[in-house]
């Protein structure tokens, strides 16, 4: 029987695919769009400017969440197809990172230069997501592939800071709640998670490049006896 972990689906699927899961991550924006103009009986509520900032950027730490989730799934399913996807994932998640910042920048603030500059200087949660939204922009820029095989290992090096704007995601959520924390608690729970299984495949790497050098110069040192 076939091993249906290494089953690779074809081009036709993965182009299908992207373009199924193109349209979903335009879902929340839909719906937001219905509810800005009260469609259907649809609304943000009683503060819709408050509800829109926050639903634009807690799908921005979604999308950051479900790009890190991409390796270990492939790791853990071998489904190694999966990788195709992050990008788009990637892109999302600075997309609707822009818009929440463009939504305070525009609703809240009416593009006034000096009270934002104000606020980010005066208020350390917008101070870190403003901080996270400007190490998501050389990531944004550099996801075309003339620019990956430009940058080579560098690329790499680059995109590790992923790591870090989520964490300033959500550290910029926690401290943006007034009052029930739970929410950001379970997002740092969940990166936390994420975090650590690529801590953990990191060591596991280092201890069995380790053993590998022991059991090379074990066997050199007996050839050479």
């Amino acid at each position: 029987m076939a091993n249906t972990r290494n089953l690779m689906p074809g081009p036709g699927t993965i182009r299908a695919l992207k373009v199924l899961l193109f349209l979903l991550c335009l879902v929340p924006l839909g719906k937001l769009a219905l509810e800005v103009f009260a469609v259907a009986g649809l609304s943000l509520g009683a503060n819709p400017i408050e509800e829109l900032l926050h639903r634009l950027g807690k799908w921005g730490l979604n999308f950051l969440l479900i790009t890190l989730a991409v390796t270990p799934l492939q790791r853990l399913t071998g489904w190694t197809w999966l990788v195709r996807f992050r990008r788009m994932l990637g892109l999302y998640a600075f997309f609707y990172v822009l818009l929440h910042f463009l939504a305070y920048a525009g609703l809240d603030q009416r593009f006034a230069l000096g009270p934002i500059l104000e606020d980010i200087a005066e208020r350390p949660f917008i101070t870190i997501g403003v901080t996270a939204l400007v190490l998501l922009v050389p990531l944004a820029v550099t996801s075309t592939n003339p620019l990956m095989r430009r940058l080579g290992r560098r690329w790499k090096q680059l995109h590790r800071l992923i790591y870090v704007i989520a964490i300033l995601g959500v550290w910029h959520f926690y401290w943006q709640v007034k009052l029930d924390t739970l929410e950001p608690t379970i997002y740092a729970a969940i990166l936390a998670a994420l975090l650590g299984y690529r801590a953990w495949r990191a060591q596991g790497r280092r201890i069995g490049g380790q053993k590998w050098g022991r059991s090379k110069y074990s066997a050199h040192a007996r050839k050479s006896i």
